[in-house]
């Protein structure tokens, strides 16, 4: 409990400009992504009268140098009342535990349920049932940029906000509801993001103080977190406690599978409501069940908050679900891969009530991983191959902000010379899609990719966009860019027939900077001089097209889904117990590769965090303290451990 906060010490050291805290009136609204569901935005800026995890922040200083600011930090004096705490979920549910959120009875944060199928008596028609517990730890994003932003607010009462985003217009609506603002008003910069990994799609407290310090000073201030504070103040994926009952027939065909799930949500709701049910939509894939059970109960605790994390879920409800299958194949003498390939997923199958399944690789991917490994032959002592198979979304379509605007899109843009401009919504964080999107862009209008240039994160002059999250930007940005860049070429190919002739009746096309007749692609125009030529034929206006993407009747969770089937070469130490991951080999149903070396990217980087997070990523508490917030204790997969991956 704050019982007080003096900061009157820290004011009169030289240097130092400002000090705000959670008794200004705008740090001390309760803020949060949930804006249809008001009683899920808990987390205020900055707290007013208690503390609910160690490292939350509880106020924020500007000084003309970073150690002034420290010191003047030092010099803040809080007075605390030191309450009761729970750290983990099952304590936090008994009843008479100390309420983190006054009035929610036994800290339970937010339930949920998913149902189809007669469960019971698809149990019943089980001829072996396998009930076992898990327990999924917490991991921290640890991006390479940490939670960095400048704030700058000028006299005309307007916010520049250069932030470390995943989704630019979801920060800016933020920052303007909170901050009292037009959102025009405020205009949010993320041209890169050095990483995100689901960690920086919600808004921290340091954002927000950075932007409150710039209106009160009418100054640029800037705050970067050390790795430290970086992992004591921001949130992690959300550890979780999993029951999993599953009954199959003596052929492996599977029948019903029932699973609770208790996660640990830390002290505050945020993203991490939306991953209690993707982990319980996730924990039946990529397989067909006659009947499907779900309850998930996230609890409130006294340790950092969780939310969303590469895979959002599923990670968790893959392990769970993948390791007791193994365990099942193992007890019915079953081989594991083709129990998997027989109750998988295929084209067309429809899980109740959640999804479609339009199109489906998995079988493919079974075979796949089959071949390579009767390839390897008999594996030598203490070493041995183990699989796991996956689904997951391709396009994720939740609108948590409730926003007006298309879920994606673009507008592309011809200079007089030829080249393209092609302004997206769609955040770049590391995973290339600024790239991607010059390749559809430069492929649709028959241009070269060099010719196109992307400009992204930037509110005042980008199109509207959701960000960057459930593996959205090349289908749904993509498909935006494809649209803009197609009434482009309809533009120019219509100024072209006439140009070429009234009469004729070829179809044209542009390929290569040359407008050609499909039939005869050595008959046509020089590119550059169509569109100049149609400049002129447009009075000076520009030849300009617009692209907007929003799925409808395709389910309440993506539009579409990937599938793949993974095997990885193991080895032990029988004295050690130690692991070593010699051979990583994939199979993945991804569709079309548009830009094959981000694709080959994405594998080998989901691939090291998978490592990490399986055997040496670890978040240990200790009366609700982390343990190990910096890089030395903190285990990371490194490139010497990593495994040939293919």
């Amino acid at each position: 409990k704050i019982l007080n906060i003096d900061a009157t010490e820290a004011l009169k050291l030289p240097g130092v400009k400002g000090v705000v805290t959670g008794k200004d009136d705008t740090l001390g609204i309760k803020q949060g992504i949930w804006r249809r569901y008001k009683e899920l935005c808990d987390e205020q800026v900055l707290p007013v009268d208690k503390v609910r995890y160690i490292g939350e922040p509880v106020a924020a200083v500007a000084a003309v140098t970073e150690e002034i600011a420290e010191q003047a930090l030092d010099l803040i004096d809080v007075e605390y009342e030191v309450l009761d705490a729970v750290y983990e979920p099952f304590d936090a549910i008994k009843k008479g535990a100390p309420e983190i959120h006054e009035g929610i009875e036994r800290n339970l944060n937010v339930t949920r349920h998913i149902e189809w199928g007669d469960v019971d008596e698809a149990f019943d028609d089980a001829d072996y049932i396998r009930e076992d517990w898990f327990k999924c730890g917490g991991q921290h994003h640890v991006c390479m940029e940490t939670r960095a932003c400048v704030s700058s607010y000028t006299p005309e009462k307007k916010l520049t906000v250069y932030a470390s985003t995943q989704a630019p217009y979801y920060t800016q609506g933020l920052l303007a509801g909170v901050l009292g603002m037009r959102e025009g008003d405020v205009r949010v910069i993320s041209h890169y993001t050095g990483g995100g990994f689901g960690g920086k799609f919600e808004l921290d407290g340091a954002m927000f103080c950075s932007a409150v310090l710039s209106m009160k000073l009418c100054r640029p201030v800037k705050i970067i977190f050390t790795r430290e504070e970086d992992m004591i103040a921001s949130k992690r994926r959300t550890p979780m406690f999993y029951y999993v009952r599953t009954g199959v027939k003596k052929d492996g065909t599977f029948c019903a599978r029932e699973s609770r799930v208790f996660t640990n949500g830390g002290a505050y709701t945020g993203m991490g409501a939306t991953a209690l049910y993707l982990t319980g939509f996730f924990h039946s894939f990529p397989y067909k069940w006659r009947g499907y059970r779900y309850d998930g109960y996230r609890v409130y605790t006294n340790t950092l908050p969780s939310t969303s994390m590469r895979g959002f879920g599923a990670p968790q409800a893959m392990f769970c679900s993948e390791q007791q299958i193994d365990w099942i194949a193992a007890d019915l003498g079953l081989d594991p891969i083709e129990m998997r390939k027989k109750n998988g997923h295929t084209p067309g199958y429809e899980v109740p009530g959640q999804a479609f399944i339009a199109s489906c690789g998995f079988d493919q991917c079974c075979d796949k991983i089959q071949t390579w490994i009767k390839s390897r032959g008999e594996m030598p002592p203490n070493r041995a191959i183990g699989v796991s198979g996956a689904g997951f979304m391709s396009g994720g379509i939740f609108n948590w902000f409730d926003t007006p605007y298309s879920f994606s899109s673009a507008v592309v843009t011809v200079n007089e010379d030829g080249t393209v401009e092609c302004h997206v919504g769609c955040q770049d964080i590391g995973q290339g899609s600024n790239t991607t999107m010059a390749i559809i862009c430069a492929e649709t209008l028959g241009v070269k990719v060099e010719d196109v240039k992307v400009h992204s994160g930037d509110t005042d002059h980008c199109p509207p966009d959701l960000g960057a999250w459930g593996s959205r930007q090349t289908l749904m940005a993509g498909n935006a860019v494809k649209m803009a860049a197609t009434e482009v070429k309809r533009q120019l190919l219509e100024f072209a027939t006439a140009k070429m002739g009234p009469n004729i009746v070829y179809d044209l096309d542009i390929k290569d900077r040359w407008v050609h007749l499909v039939s005869r692609p050595e008959k046509g125009l020089d590119y550059t001089q169509v569109v100049k030529e149609a400049l002129r034929g447009k009075e000076g206006q520009r030849i300009m097209g617009r692209g907007f993407y929003t799925p409808h009747r395709k389910g309440m969770i993506s539009p579409a889904y990937s599938y793949m089937m993974q095997a990885v070469d193991a080895e032990i130490d029988p004295e050690t117990g130690k692991i070593n991951i010699l051979n990583c080999v994939t199979a993945h149903d991804c569709g079309q590769p548009i830009n094959p070396i981000g694709l080959i990217g994405q594998l080998e980087g989901a691939a090291s965090m998978a490592l990490g997070y399986g055997y040496l990523e670890y978040m240990p508490f200790e009366d609700g303290k982390l343990m190990n917030p910096n890089l030395v204790d903190y285990k990371l997969i490194r490139a010497p451990e990593m495994p040939e991956c293919r």
